[in-house]
């Protein structure tokens, strides 16, 4: 299957997405994009989160773009503006 790869996005701010279209799912592709995409943008200084933050299937990848200690600073923000955790509950941070 070859994707179809079309990136679009508000590059003002930086932010890009990726839209990766194939005919049909495929793990053959995932599995090769998605170590290519996130070892691109840790080479490039690059962030796989942007303003909503990174939700449960991209949390291991968290440290290819952020340090050990911003991604403590982020958490700590996030625990003092939503001490509940009921602000965007499925965005997460590493444990």
């Amino acid at each position: 299957l070859s994707p179809n790869v079309v990136g679009y996005g508000h590059l003002g701010d930086g932010n890009l997405h990726l839209n990766i279209v194939t005919p049909e799912y495929d793990d053959e592709v995932f599995n090769k994009i998605e170590p290519f995409v996130f070892e691109q943008v840790s080479e490039m200084k690059g962030s796989i989160s942007a303003e909503h933050g990174v939700g449960r299937a991209k949390k291991q990848f968290l440290h290819m773009s952020k340090s050990t200690n911003l991604i403590n600073i982020m958490r700590s923000f996030k625990d003092v503006l939503d001490p509940n955790g009921i602000m965007n509950p499925y965005k997460v941070f590493p444990q």
